[in-house]
């Protein structure tokens, strides 16, 4: 057995909710360890479509460019009728970007070249994940975490502050923590295949027997690669063949086409559907983030997004607690994340229910822009705002420009590890300075101005207003310069000193 080794966080887990809390750890300073216990990384197509919300997140994380230019747009659907006809319609309800929300659209990237792109991030910050390493026990006290980790070169204890599971569905960190992981299976099973094949174009999401629940197929182009992704719907029992073979004969009887042909299977599952979420996403010092708190159908690609802001919603909080903020804090993450898992389980079985019918279409609902945490304790208005935007909604993106007049947005304002704090014809010293967070303020002598009234429309701010935006582009707090008194005291709840300095 090795050395003990030290961190601040071990992170079981190196899918797309693991390195996004890595990458929020990373940028932050706080020390950490990332394991999988996989020996490569995952290299299928299971999570494909990036949510606007989740684009937001990346454009924080400094990522987006990256990920947009790597994949591409959902393409029409195209449906074949029984006489080889077929009629074509948009997945998505067209959305228009306006001056709050930049990124209407989803975009279509495979998993893996999601993740590859934020490994490479990761990369940049200093960090890799470690693979081939697996959680084989853990014990935990007042103090921390001691975890028995199992590698290539034998068994190590990492002794850490907190453990994070984000390893999955069949979480080894669930398990052991003895968290319970209550739901149902939904009587369905998919198969989902990347293959590469002749005799589609890549223009269209091909669809087949779209009014049969059970022999139903869809064939689609994967944007940023050669290959397509088939959809289908198979029995509950017995094997599938997944190989060339296989997969051929299925295709050419659920399309009634021999033109079709399956030249390589580059990664194929046959997988049960089941909708289950955890009982706690927090046992002491061992949290739940991503598929590892819930699991449910593929329909409406909500997945890997809710996974991804699971993390993102987490890393923050565990940086200011190990910075010392108070405890009570970390209970938000459960508080905030859970409510918002459950929802997005209905919807992904509304949505699977809708499929077996033949309707794939989708609208706003799985766009995750209008998600918040109004009932949180990190919400507070003062006084309470009967309209408009409120504590717990998403932030607004608008375009401003600078005293100096410059043009610039509220979301390069916000980008980064810091609070901002937006103040709206108000006194700029009416608020002492604080290590980690930013000021702006619009108004007589303020280093912003809404020319656009873009601002004004996104926030419905009146004379006097101070508006919190938290590091995760949620409104925290919105106080009037009479409550700046509660301001404070939130300011301390969230970890920072009195004195003005960030603990």
């Amino acid at each position: 057995m090795t050395n003990d080794t030290r961190a601040d966080v071990l992170i079981c887990g190196a899918g797309a909710s693991g390195l996004t809390l890595a990458i929020e750890l990373a940028r932050r300073g706080v020390s950490f360890r990332l394991v999988e216990q996989k020996e490569t990384p995952f290299h299928g197509s299971r999570g494909k479509g990036l949510q606007p919300r989740t684009l937001e997140v990346f454009e924080d994380l400094g990522i987006l460019e990256r990920i947009v230019a790597a994949g591409g747009p959902y393409p029409r659907q195209r449906s074949y009728r029984d006489d080889g006809g077929y009629t074509e319609s948009a997945l998505m309800e067209h959305m228009d970007s306006t001056p709050a929300e930049p990124y209407p659209a989803a975009v279509m990237l495979p998993q893996y070249l999601t993740e590859q792109v934020m490994r490479e991030r990761l990369a940049e910050l200093g960090h890799r994940p470690a693979f081939g390493h697996a959680l084989v026990g853990f014990e935990q006290d007042a103090a921390g975490v001691s975890a028995r980790i199992a590698g290539p070169q034998g068994e190590q204890t990492i002794r850490a502050r907190y453990l994070v599971g984000t390893d999955g569905g069949r979480s080894t960190v669930r398990q052991m923590a003895g968290i319970d992981f209550p739901g149902k299976t939904l009587g369905a099973r998919g198969l989902v295949a990347d293959v590469v094949l002749t005799g589609l174009d890549r223009n269209a999401w091909h669809r087949f027997r779209e009014s049969d629940p059970q022999r139903q197929i869809a064939i689609c182009p994967l944007a940023g690669t050669e290959l397509f992704q088939i959809q289908a719907p198979v029995p509950l029992e017995g094997d599938i063949d997944l190989s060339v073979e296989g997969l051929m004969a299925m295709v050419a009887e659920r399309t009634g086409r021999d033109d079709i042909r399956i030249v390589s299977v580059s990664w194929a599952s046959a997988f049960h559907m089941h909708a289950r979420l955890a009982d706690r996403y927090r046992v002491g010092r061992v949290f739940l983030a991503g598929d590892a708190a819930h699991t449910h159908p593929p329909t409406g690609g909500q997945g890997l997004n809710t996974s991804v802001q699971d993390a993102y919603n987490l890393g923050w909080k565990l940086a200011a607690a190990i910075g010392g903020a108070p405890d009570a804090l970390l209970d938000s993450y459960e508080q905030e994340r859970r409510p918002i898992a459950a929802d997005m389980l209905g919807l992904s079985t509304q949505l699977l229910d809708s499929l077996q019918r033949g309707d794939l279409r989708r609208g706003r609902e799985v766009r995750q822009l209008d998600l918040g945490y109004p009932r949180s304790a990190l919400a507070l208005d003062r006084p309470k705002r009967a309209l408009g935007l409120a504590a717990g909604d998403r932030a607004p993106d608008a375009p401003v420009h600078g005293a100096a007049g410059m043009p610039t947005r509220l979301f390069q304002l916000f980008k980064g590890t810091h609070w901002t704090l937006l103040g709206y014809e108000v006194e700029r010293d009416a608020v002492p300075t604080h290590a980690g967070l930013h000021i702006h303020t619009f108004g007589v002598r303020g280093d912003l101005i809404d020319d656009g009234v873009h601002f004004g429309d996104a926030y419905t701010p009146s004379p006097g207003n101070w508006i919190l935006v938290r590091p995760d582009g949620y409104v925290g707090a919105i106080v009037s310069t009479s409550h700046l008194d509660a301001l404070e005291e939130y300011l301390r709840h969230v970890g920072f000193a009195e004195e003005g300095v960030a603990v």
